[in-house]
């Protein structure tokens, strides 16, 4: 059994893991849970594919989820405060634009053999650019290598086959304007 842990403290310690450019960590690295803290600021492009259910609890400050479901995106918003159970393979992508905003996010571990997804869709049309599957063992160490993948693949591979625009890959910035550009989320 564990001991509690202050989770004021535990957060001042690793307060410097939470902001860009890990910006998560563990609370616990062996357990049946994997309980996760995120901090801002931090916007993204990729859509995660999680096989399980997701639980958020947005402690401090403000985020969102962009949700992309049959060629559109939404976006599901969590205030200070607010905590939402997000249903197993829902596409999301977690938002954090304000700097020191913190969310607890708890997922179940990923037995071999259950894989997790990552995505990426295009801005201008909402077609499906890009879709990398993984083995989730580590989700501070493996995310970033996921996310190596696609933003250095080719011109080819960052290509909307529905309409042929390019994916900016890692610029979050040029993608939200083509989606804010187009009225989505």
């Amino acid at each position: 059994m564990r001991r509690p842990i202050n989770f004021s403290r535990w957060i001042e310690e690793n307060r410097h893991l939470l902001e860009p450019p890990v910006g998560n960590q563990q609370v616990w690295k062996d357990s049946d849970l994997i309980v996760t803290v995120v901090g801002g600021p931090n916007q993204r492009t990729d859509f995660h594919d999680d096989p399980y259910e997701e639980y958020f609890h947005q402690f401090k400050g403000n985020a969102h989820l962009l949700i992309a479901d049959r060629g559109r995106i939404e976006r599901i918003d969590l205030r200070e405060g607010d905590i939402f159970l997000l249903p197993a393979h829902m596409r999301h992508s977690p938002q954090r634009p304000e700097p020191g905003s913190l969310c607890t996010v708890i997922e179940l571990p990923r037995p071999a053999g259950v894989l997790d997804a990552f995505e990426w869709y295009c801005a201008a049309c909402g077609g499906l650019v890009h879709r990398g599957e993984l083995q989730l063992e580590d989700i501070v160490k493996d995310l970033p290598v996921a996310y190596r993948r696609f933003y250095d693949a080719p011109v080819a591979g960052r290509t909307c086959p529905a309409c042929g625009t390019v994916h900016p890959g890692s610029d979050w910035r040029a993608w939200h304007a083509t989606l804010a550009a187009r009225g989505a989320a």
